[in-house]
């Protein structure tokens, strides 16, 4: 499903004309409008509604709509690259079937292009990068807290460094257990 089409839209769509498509077709599909119709009229229209909603979600978000050009772009790349005699397929499935599964149609790019693209829109995600975030807080913390730790011991121990009191502490224990 194109969500530009369902809202009935060009590509280059700006948000105020998404928000005003979206408006006209969900006042003149609402299910409610639609309640006293005959139940074939009733069902295509929310079905309909239910496609325009959709699209409102997906075009109205900025990141949303960004993936979705992004994946349709590719999507046509697939689609133009699919045929069987010379008819393509939609949504990028080749026409051969293999054990009963569709698969995938190449897009005709190298493999190292697609993984990078894969590990490009990983590392993009909110969770990825809210996962990041933390872990950068806790080194940072930890860093803290040993800055603190040996800026605390140098206050208190400026003649000796940590490592020669440790030495002396072994010497004098070993003083104590010979009788």
């Amino acid at each position: 499903m194109d969500h530009y089409k369902v809202l009935g839209l060009p590509r280059s769509a700006s948000k105020e004309e998404i928000k005003e498509a979206f408006r006209k077709l969900a006042v003149k599909l609402h299910p409610d409008k639609h309640s006293h119709s005959p139940k074939a009229v009733r069902e295509s229209t929310t079905l309909r509604f239910k496609q325009v909603s959709e699209a409102y979600q997906v075009l109205i978000d900025d990141r949303k709509r960004a993936d979705y050009n992004f994946r349709s772009s590719r999507s046509h790349n697939y689609n133009a690259n699919t045929s069987n005699y010379g008819h393509g397929y939609g949504y990028g499935y080749s026409a051969t079937n293999y054990g009963g599964k569709y698969r995938r149609a190449s897009s005709g790019g190298s493999g190292a292009s697609s993984a990078f693209e894969n590990v490009l829109r990983y590392v993009t995600t909110r969770a990825f990068l809210l996962n990041l975030s933390v872990a950068g807080a806790f080194l940072g913390g930890v860093v803290v807290v040993n800055r603190g730790w040996d800026a605390l011991w140098k206050m208190h121990n400026s003649e000796k460094s940590f490592e020669e009191t440790m030495r002396s502490l072994e010497r004098s224990k070993v003083r104590k257990e010979k009788p």
